[in-house]
């Protein structure tokens, strides 16, 4: 079907709050939903160095009484949401504040949903499995990469068989969304790194997408130079505010571009990376983020040149084919310079795990918009290439 025939989506929550500052905004904004109670998801991290009782603090000044579940673990499992969810409803709440980056709004939107809806988190693998409105979310964002206090997906590991759940649910689309670049400057360079290539990976996939259309695409092409031109400066010195605001806005963006036209196959391997080996996403993303497009290379070659301009790449002169490989070395050299690992050799990835987890990715709900369609053995040898 052409495109001119399809009818496309746009999903984002109903207010945006950025810029240094903003979340001092969460107590009028919580006060606005007229709400009573407030459960802080966020990690053990936000809870040693305070940030988490500053947020209750600026809560409850509000007239809202919070209670604080700092369990969201990296890569959050499917124990860590109904352990928030026993704590939601022990303590009677009505409002779900997220804190931290990926994780805790990921496990704050699990929450919601079975507060919601009921039954089991596991229950809301796919897209669109929900059928109630899950409890208002406030996701307050402090890393720059995953854009998921913006989104409607939600990655969970399911604990049993170690898969990342996949949910894709316009109904756990937050609230409100919070991006106070302050609360961003003491990220340390190699979680910086990680968190900004997750969000290139975002706005490439997002554009490479057999969904995408002119409203994500120009989300897509400024978060990539955003990131192209304030990433290194970011990881160099934490303290470059500028570079650390233009990070927020790119990340922001590339959650506007993907939550619209979906990703492809780096995250549908990503999430089975995670889920074996309990890895950080952005790294998997970030080493598997050219080998993925260089399979797709042959599918759009002009998508790929126009990433190449985004990222800064002179392609004058340069046949469309060699463009689009100025664009695969763009990605390769941001990479390198911040700090990725050039393989999954070094996070100690099994090559025989290969055959199970490409299986599992080939079920994964982000692998329908890819370019190129791969059979199981073209993503064992995209994982063989990322060695």
């Amino acid at each position: 079907m052409a495109i001119a025939d399809q009818v496309f989506g746009y999903f984002m929550p109903v207010v945006n709050l950025m810029g240094p500052g903003s979340v001092k905004e969460v107590g009028a904004q919580a006060a606005s939903l007229g709400l009573k109670k407030a459960l802080i998801v966020t990690d053990k991290g936000m809870v040693a160095m305070g940030v988490a009782d500053q947020i209750k603090d600026i809560i409850e000044a509000a007239g809202l009484g919070v209670v604080i579940f700092g369990g969201a673990q990296p890569n959050p499992t499917d124990t860590n949401v109904h352990d928030g969810f026993k704590i939601f409803t022990d303590e009677k709440c009505d409002l779900i504040v997220s804190l931290g980056g990926g994780s805790s709004h990921d496990c704050a939107k699990g929450i919601g949903l079975v507060a919601g809806n009921g039954g089991h988190i596991r229950d809301f693998e796919g897209v669109n499995k929900s059928t109630k409105a899950m409890t208002p979310l406030i996701a307050i964002n402090t890393t720059a990469g995953t854009a998921s206090e913006m989104t409607r997906f939600c990655i969970i590991t399911n604990s049993e068989t170690h898969v990342k759940m996949a949910i894709v649910d316009w109904r756990c689309t937050p609230t409100i969304s919070i991006n106070d670049p302050v609360l961003m400057m003491g990220m340390p360079p190699a979680l910086t790194a990680a968190t900004g290539m997750d969000a290139l990976t975002h706005s490439v996939e997002a554009y490479m997408s057999t969904i995408a259309t002119p409203v994500t695409d120009s989300a897509a092409l400024m978060s990539m130079k955003l990131i192209g031109e304030n990433l290194r400066q970011a990881v160099a010195n934490g303290d470059n505010f500028e570079a650390r605001n233009n990070m927020a806005y790119a990340q922001f963006l590339g959650g506007m571009a993907f939550n619209n036209a979906s990703l492809g196959y780096v995250h549908a391997m990503a999430h089975q990376l995670g889920g074996f080996y309990d890895l950080p996403h952005g790294v998997c993303n970030a080493i598997l983020l050219p080998h993925v497009q260089r399979f797709n290379l042959n599918a759009n070659p002009q998508r790929l040149a126009d990433i190449a301009v985004a990222l800064g790449e002179n392609i004058e002169g340069l046949s469309v084919r060699d463009a689009a490989e100025k664009g695969l070395d763009a990605i390769v050299k941001l990479s390198e310079d911040v700090g990725i690992p050039a393989g999954l050799t070094a996070l100690n990835v099994k090559e025989k795990d290969f055959e199970v987890m490409a299986k599992n990715a080939m079920k994964d709900a982000c692998m329908g918009t890819n370019p190129r369609i791969a059979k199981l053995e073209d993503v064992i040898q995209i994982f063989k290439d990322a060695m």
